[in-house]
């Protein structure tokens, strides 16, 4: 696995990070994204928050835009489909494996946290597409196949990418 260069977060992202959350972000390692209109849209975070609680979800989707519609997706039933189809499709799972293990040696190669935990319900179940978009954003297509589905669903339905996000 090759490494993967991110942005350094700056003051001003931080600023935007923390408007778009509505919060000061935490443990922030990196800029893993952007929306078009150059904001950040997804964060590389740290496998520990600052106090040392584990926090396993590596990358974060910090783009209002995007949250609203994955939020969407998810409330139309999408990832008990998705879960649906591992277990008839042993490809998929296969390929949903090997997104589960490489979220899990990026995360490791920042600081073991000692657990098999990954995000999003991987490698069994589909559990939060923000978690598997934000992966694919980070990381590129082919990485996370629920990932990749998500920004295609999104590129077709919803016409994202496109405008400012902010």
């Amino acid at each position: 696995m090759s490494k993967l260069e991110f942005e350094p977060v700056t003051e001003a992202d931080r600023a935007v990070i923390a408007e778009q959350l509505g919060r000061p972000p935490r443990a922030l390692r990196a800029v893993a994204a952007r929306c078009p209109s150059g904001h950040p849209s997804v964060v590389q975070t740290s496998p520990r928050l600052e106090n040392g609680t584990p926090f396993p979800t590596l990358y974060y989707l910090t783009c209002p835009r995007l949250n609203s519609l994955v939020g969407r997706l998810e409330a139309s039933g999408l990832m008990r489909e998705m879960t649906e189809r591992l277990a008839e499709d042993p490809e998929l799972a296969a390929a949903y494996q090997r997104a589960h293990e490489s979220y899990l040696a990026q995360r490791d190669a920042i600081e073991p946290l000692g657990h098999q935990v990954t995000a999003g319900g991987m490698p069994g179940r589909v559990k939060c597409l923000h978690v598997h978009l934000a992966h694919t954003l980070a990381c590129g297509p082919g990485v996370n196949p629920f990932g990749d589905e998500t920004l295609e669903l999104l590129r077709s339905q919803e016409g994202w990418p496109s405008g400012d996000c902010a």
